[in-house]
């Protein structure tokens, strides 16, 4: 999950070089924060916040397949 995220925040921004992902690891859960530079915090969220919701929606599909349930954050 943690190298989807990555490979979906560097093709969307500038700086693909300041992306950071982590990957906090629970029993059924995983949480991944993404860290972008403060220039391409924009790119990532989207228009009414719709790029956020579709990466999202993309970890949710694929977090699904193998019966995990993980969770997006970003991180300011």
């Amino acid at each position: 999950m943690k190298d989807l995220i990555k490979y979906i925040a560097q093709a969307l921004v500038d700086y693909p070089e300041q992306v950071e992902v982590f990957e906090v690891q629970g029993e059924q859960t995983s949480v991944i924060e993404l860290k972008v530079a403060k220039d391409d915090l924009g790119k990532i969220i989207g228009k009414q916040g719709r790029t956020a919701r579709s990466i999202r929606t993309i970890l949710s599909a694929a977090s699904a397949k193998i019966k995990k349930r993980s969770v997006l954050e970003i991180i300011e």
